[in-house]
């Protein structure tokens, strides 16, 4: 009953938040996409973050679409059924491609292209041609 009222209540607050971000920051994410509470995504260039249908942005991941010490204000993307883990960070001006995985605590220092998992410190791929589905959950052909 407590994790019902829970996810309710995050339901509801996930709507604002949303709001928040699109219509106030400006900010291009689709409606289909999550965004946890707990993400922090760069508000010092708003228009530059970019997050495609039924993305997931985990607690703590945070999305630069600037760098203060190198003057640059860029297009962060992220594509189509992706998944974004707790704590990673996504650097300024990245293309993160459709059905990608970005494990926890990941620093995404280059593009990744569509069809992989990406870990570690600097973020290197270690799965390629993947397929995901709603959220960035992994499918797999296994029977």
């Amino acid at each position: 009953m407590i994790v019902k009222l829970r996810n309710t209540l995050r339901k509801i607050l996930l709507k604002p938040y949303y709001l928040l971000l699109t219509k106030f920051y400006k900010m291009n994410i689709s409606p289909s996409a999550i965004i946890s509470l707990g993400a922090k995504l760069d508000r010092t260039y708003p228009v530059g973050i970019h997050i495609d249908d039924e993305s997931y942005v985990a607690s703590g991941a945070i999305i630069f679409s600037h760098d203060f010490t190198r003057k640059i204000h860029a297009n962060t993307i992220i594509g189509k059924r992706c998944f974004i883990g707790s704590n990673a960070i996504i650097m300024p001006g990245l293309k993160i491609g459709d059905n990608v995985i970005v494990g926890a605590g990941a620093v995404v220092t280059k593009d990744i292209p569509s069809g992989c998992i990406a870990v570690g410190n600097p973020a290197k791929i270690i799965k390629e041609k993947i397929q995901t589905k709603k959220y960035g959950q992994l499918l797999t052909n296994e029977k």
